[in-house]
C-alpha cells in the first residue's frame, strides 16, 4: 500500500524536516501518527498523499513509485485517498450536503442515491440539521466533523486524518473514532495524527512516532509522551466499556459491495 524509503525532506535550503524515513503500511492497517508539535506530522501526511515530492528517497503508493508519477495520474490517484485536513478545506460557496457529496459526484454515483446517502451520514456525525448550511456559518468542530464526512464518504483505499478530534469533545471524538475503525476493519487503510493519548489507549493500533524529524514504529499498547504536557484522561462517563455506535448504511455499499464480518472476527487477519 505506502512504502517509505530512507525518505528525506527540507524546504528550499533550510534543514531536513524529515530525514531516513523508512516504514511499510500493508493494506487494511490502522495507525496512529503521533510526535510533539512540530515534529513533521503533517509533512509526512503530505508525502502520503503526494502534496509534496520528497528531498530524496524513494516512496511507493498503490504499488506507483511517485517519482514516476506524472501530472495527469495524480486526480485518479488522489480519488482513492480521503484526506481530512487541520484547516478542513470545505467550500465555503456549497452546502454541508454539497460539500460531502463531491467525491460521489467525481466517482459517477446516481444524484438520487447521493443526497440519501449524504444525508444519513451527517445525521451520523450530529449534522442532521445542517445539511443546507454553508461552511461559514458553522462552528469550527462542525466543519471539522464535515470535512471528516467528505473523507469516508465515498470508501478511499486510504483515509488519512490530521488531528480529526481536535476540535471536538472526548465523546464525539470516541465516536468518529469508532467510525475510523469500522472503516478499517472494511478494509481501509488508516492513519489518523493525533496528540490525544486518552483516546489512543482506547484503540489497539501501532503508532508511527516522530521525534525530531526521524519515525519509529511504536507497538500498539505502548505508553508515551507526545508533547511537553501529557494529555487529560478521558472523562470518567468513557472510561468503562463503550458500545460502538452502528455505523451508517451510506458506508456499507455505497461504491462497491461490501463483505462484513462477523462479530469478533477482523478480516485484516490480526487478532
Amino acid at each position: 500500500m505506502i512504502r517509505f524509503e530512507d525518505i528525506g525532506l527540507r524546504y528550499g535550503t533550510g534543514p531536513e524536516v524529515l530525514r531516513g524515513i523508512n516504514f511499510t503500511l500493508t493494506p487494511g492497517s490502522f495507525h496512529f501518527l503521533t510526535g510533539a508539535s512540530g515534529a513533521g506530522k503533517s509533512s509526512l501526511m503530505r508525502l502520503m498523499y503526494v502534496g509534496l515530492r520528497p528531498t530524496r528517497g524513494c516512496i511507493t503508493l498503490f504499488d506507483r513509485d511517485v517519482a514516476t508519477l506524472k501530472r495527469d495520474d495524480l486526480p485518479a490517484l488522489r480519488r482513492q485517498i480521503g484526506v481530512v485536513f487541520q484547516n478542513f478545506r470545505l467550500l465555503d460557496h456549497l452546502s454541508a450536503l454539497d460539500n460531502v457529496a463531491l467525491p460521489l459526484r467525481m466517482a459517477g454515483i446516481a444524484e438520487s442515491e447521493i443526497r440519501e446517502h449524504v444525508a444519513e451520514l451527517l445525521g451520523w456525525v450530529g449534522l442532521g440539521d445542517h445539511l443546507d448550511a454553508r461552511p461559514p456559518t458553522l462552528s469550527g468542530g462542525q466543519q471539522q466533523r464535515i470535512a471528516i464526512a467528505r473523507s469516508v464518504i465515498a470508501r478511499p483505499r486510504l483515509l488519512l486524518a490530521d488531528e480529526p478530534t481536535g476540535n471536538v469533545d472526548d465523546s464525539i471524538g470516541m465516536r468518529l473514532l469508532y467510525l475510523f475503525e469500522e472503516l478499517y476493519k472494511l478494509g481501509t487503510t488508516v492513519v489518523i495524527a493525533t496528540h490525544n493519548e486518552g483516546l489512543i489507549s482506547r484503540f489497539g493500533h501501532p503508532r508511527l512516532h516522530l521525534d525530531q524529524g526521524t519515525l519509529a514504529v511504536v507497538p500498539a499498547g505502548t505508553r508515551m509522551a507526545v508533547g511537553p504536557i501529557t494529555p487529560p484522561a478521558l472523562p470518567a462517563a468513557l472510561a468503562g466499556p463503550i458500545p460502538p455506535p452502528v455505523l451508517p448504511a451510506a458506508l456499507a455499499g455505497i461504491v462497491g459491495p461490501v463483505l462484513r464480518s462477523p462479530p469478533g472476527s477482523n478480516p485484516n487477519g490480526e487478532s
